[in-house]
């Protein structure tokens, strides 16, 4: 594989978790409304804190898989650990994808599907490097 391919797509994801985290935040903080995450399904303000806060949680650990694996950052798992929660990514953004693709919200679909689909195969490109 060429070197720059996997080192591209780890910038790719650094980007896009960055991004989301921020996201998130926005909603957690009221600037966005939570009605464009979660299917348009959250219902009252307790619910939009408690999974955005495991939403913020889980990309924060999905960016340090990223910057591990890419060796940014030295973490306390070996390498086959990262490996294996870089497959583990890539199946959650592929069903994640076909959650998007049925979401009601039109937002989701427009711009979270392509955003899944782009880190489903850069997680498979970061799971087969060493």
């Amino acid at each position: 594989m060429n070197i720059r391919i996997p080192k591209i797509a780890g910038i790719a994801m650094a980007v896009i978790f960055s991004g989301q985290i921020l996201f998130h935040l926005l909603i957690i903080t009221k600037v966005l409304p939570y009605s464009i995450v979660w299917g348009g399904k959250l219902r009252t303000p307790m619910e939009m804190y408690r999974l955005e806060a495991i939403a913020v949680l889980m990309n924060v650990c999905f960016l340090l898989i990223v910057l591990g694996k890419r060796k940014v950052m030295k973490l306390p798992a070996n390498q086959l650990v990262l490996t294996i929660s870089l497959w583990v990514m890539c199946v959650l953004f592929f069903v994640n994808t076909l959650g998007n693709l049925i979401s009601v919200n039109k937002w989701e679909q427009l711009i979270f599907t392509p955003m899944t689909i782009i880190l489903c195969i850069c997680s498979a490109v970061l799971a087969r490097t060493r």
